[in-house]
């Protein structure tokens, strides 16, 4: 069965406004709610400037809002999509997430990436390697964060980061807290999104798209030789029944996303989300930031009848 979440973004709001955000989409009957990493805003608009630039640094910090989604709610899973691996050392990211699973009652999810938005690292101080190294430091993140995460005692030995036999206590509420990875880069996020992950999601791409990147996931997948259908595929996508309300919410990025936004009618939007479910979507999530489109939200879960 198709899951449907909301993935909402950080910048440019209050928390009052999240909060109140976070249960009016738990009342619509979505059944996940996640948040982004970043320390500036991710859009690109004439009114907010470039990304990075004041006053679009604006966005509060994912952690603890992540902790604030899990204290607000009480049945969605809460997720991250996604933690930047260069942000965090990945033992601090285990310890975070599970004393949000404790918080929420055991309905935390942990999503990793390598991270994109050299503005960022550059202003805090952060080194921005070459993609290659970043890409070394996921993989590395996922083995360490997934034996701290479901094993009594890890050990690792890295080129960035090292575990000598490191206990992860209290336990997560969950047996098996799901670990995500993010990204579409075919060579190595979703290769090590068949090794590690339980979970992968891509934003802003056409049914088309997503399903040859879950082709590719599969073929990873037998490469390793792990079950396909032990990793479950999501895709982010705008959703946005007028022109005015997509330009509202990405700006200048509009029309780099556009291929993966739902708009049209009720029945053009369900058509399209059919085609991303015969192309292998799990769950779709709409990734919404402000001004915060409620009535799309109210109108998407009325069209599902997810209530």
């Amino acid at each position: 069965m198709t899951t449907f979440g909301v993935h909402t973004g950080l910048q440019h709001t209050t928390t009052d406004e999240l909060r109140s955000l976070w249960r009016h989409i738990e009342a619509l009957g979505y059944g996940w709610i996640s948040i982004w990493d970043h320390f500036y805003g991710a859009t690109s608009h004439k009114k907010y400037g470039s990304t990075g630039q004041a006053p679009n640094a604006e966005c509060f910090e994912a952690v603890a809002l992540h902790a604030a989604l899990a204290c607000e709610t009480s049945r969605v899973r809460v997720g991250s999509l996604v933690y930047s691996v260069g942000y965090r050392h990945p033992a601090v990211l285990a310890k975070v997430i599970t004393a949000i699973d404790h918080l929420s009652g055991g309905r935390a999810d942990l999503g990793l990436g390598a991270g994109w938005s050299q503005v960022e690292y550059d202003a805090y101080g952060i080194p921005f390697p070459p993609v290659g190294q970043r890409m070394d430091q996921l993989e590395e993140a996922a083995q360490m964060v997934r034996g701290l995460l479901h094993d009594e005692v890890t050990t690792f030995s890295g080129a960035t980061w090292t575990l000598d036999e490191a206990r992860n206590e209290p336990r997560p509420r969950q047996s098996r807290l799901p670990i995500w990875i993010g990204g579409g880069g075919e060579r190595r996020t979703l290769r090590i999104a068949a090794q590690y992950a339980d979970g992968w999601n891509v934003p802003f791409v056409t049914p088309e798209v997503f399903a040859h990147k879950s082709r590719v996931l599969d073929e990873h997948c037998a490469q390793v030789g792990r079950d396909p259908g032990e990793v479950r595929r999501t895709v982010n996508l705008g959703i946005a029944w007028t022109d005015e309300s997509l330009v509202a919410q990405f700006g200048d990025l509009a029309e780099m996303v556009r291929p993966g936004v739902l708009n049209g009618s009720d029945d053009e939007v369900l058509d399209r989300i059919g085609q991303y479910v015969a192309a292998g979507a799990d769950q779709i999530n709409l990734a919404l930031r402000a001004p915060f489109d409620r009535e799309a939200l109210e109108r998407f879960a009325a069209a599902l009848h997810l209530v």
